[in-house]
């Protein structure tokens, strides 16, 4: 299993990397919707329907229609567009809502746990949101500078695995006190103080590296200390919703990963809430 996921890895990482610097931008954003689309339609595992393609319809027809509703040029995904700026806030907001759930829980699962449209609700909040931020980071004044926005995401990117790996070596070498024991057992409170760590350092080494503005070092920490908690929140949910669906995975399309949900699910709360804190605060 471990070699698998290696291997899994040492793939996909290069062609994410080139991906987000060499794609043109409307290529990026079809790669983006693909893995969004691929991403709801594992989320139909989780909500309680007659069958997984009506579980899917209600979502690939809201992002399907955002993308052609909302602009998609380079100047029209800039974060001063109200309606992207609007996702992105969407997107935050949801996540102080499933950080409620998941400190909760298996409280306060009645009213959803069995609804077809709370949980396909939750399933667009969590990932056009995604969508849309990841779109709006890569397009950042892209007429002045066409590789800062990629600059930017893969930074998001870098903090996010620089938080779950620091978080697995912490856990593993200092990890008593359990986290979230109902949700997910195998985290603890020492391996979450070292993701932390790990992403705030990782994200101060390579903003300066990569000449990324922001208005002081401090706030830029405090951008990426919130960032990484919420990508750990990321993870926590659908830890959550899988345990109330009763399945492991949500796919199996990357052997040693499980499905693309399994992978992007730390990235799904760490890009809007960092879209919103960096423009915001840093």
């Amino acid at each position: 299993m471990l070699k698998q996921r290696v291997l899994t890895a040492l793939v996909l990482a290069p062609l994410v990397i080139a991906g987000i610097f060499f794609l043109p931008l409307q290529l990026f954003v079809i790669a983006v919707a693909g893995v969004t689309l691929l991403g709801h339609w594992e989320w139909t595992k989780f909500v309680a329907a007659s069958s997984r393609f009506s579980a899917f319809v209600f979502p690939a027809i809201i992002l399907v229609g955002s993308l052609f509703a909302l602009p998609i040029t380079e100047n029209g995904l800039q974060l001063t567009a109200v309606s992207g700026s609007a996702l992105a806030i969407a997107g935050a907001v949801w996540w102080l809502v499933a950080t409620i759930m998941v400190l909760r829980y298996p409280k306060g699962t009645s009213w959803w746990a069995d609804s077809n449209a709370a949980q396909q609700g939750f399933g667009v909040l969590t990932l056009l949101p995604f969508l849309w931020s990841v779109l709006l980071l890569r397009a950042y004044n892209y007429d002045a500078s066409p590789y800062l926005g990629a600059k930017m995401v893969l930074l998001v990117c870098l903090l996010v695995w620089a938080a779950d790996t620091g978080a697995y070596f912490a856990g593993k070498t200092f990890g008593k006190r359990k986290m979230a024991p109902s949700v997910s057992p195998n985290k603890t409170v020492e391996g979450l103080i070292g993701g932390l760590i790990a992403a705030v350092a990782v994200t101060l080494a390579v903003a300066q590296y990569f000449s990324i503005p922001f208005s002081s070092l401090t706030m830029l920490g405090v951008v990426a200390l919130v960032t990484s908690f919420a990508s750990v929140l990321g993870d926590l949910a659908e830890s959550m919703f899988k345990r109330v669906a009763g399945v492991k995975d949500s796919g199996s399309i990357l052997p040693g990963h499980g499905g693309i949900l399994d992978r992007i699910d730390s990235l799904t709360a760490a890009f809007p809430v960092f879209t919103v804190l960096y423009f915001w605060l840093a």
